[in-house]
């Protein structure tokens, strides 16, 4: 797994609008950029899916590992891994830091969309 470059994830984690697209079933085209909220904890980059594992962009990344991102002026190559256990309350931590007062806050930290949680890492360049 590659890891972040401290100033590009500091610039992402400050912004409220990233877009995901992992890659359609050819493995090579990329899917319709969505908007998602996106957290910062430990250095690592975490989404999650508001529709849960039903969501379509959740669905892609889970089948295909990879896409990209853009957040914050960057478009970065991004693998994609679910992530479960002890992280997700830091996680949900981050989220109520984040998005406190939105009337999205709720679902987005309640169980459908905590099964959905993505680490999101920055593609190693072949």
């Amino acid at each position: 797994m590659s890891h972040w470059n401290p100033a590009e994830l500091q610039q992402i984690a400050a912004t409220d609008g990233l877009h995901i697209s992992p890659f359609r079933a050819d493995g090579q085209t990329y899917g319709t950029p969505t908007w998602i909220w996106s957290v910062v904890v430990g250095g690592d980059l975490y989404v999650r899916a508001y529709n849960g594992q039903q969501s379509r962009w959740y669905a892609s990344a889970m089948a295909q590992k990879a896409g990209r991102i853009t957040a914050a002026g960057l478009t970065k190559e991004v693998t994609f891994e679910p992530v479960d256990g002890d992280i997700q309350q830091q996680i949900d931590a981050a989220h109520r830091a984040k998005y406190a007062g939105s009337p999205y806050l709720a679902p987005m930290i309640g169980e459908r969309a905590r099964a959905a949680t993505v680490r999101v890492s920055p593609r190693e360049q072949q």
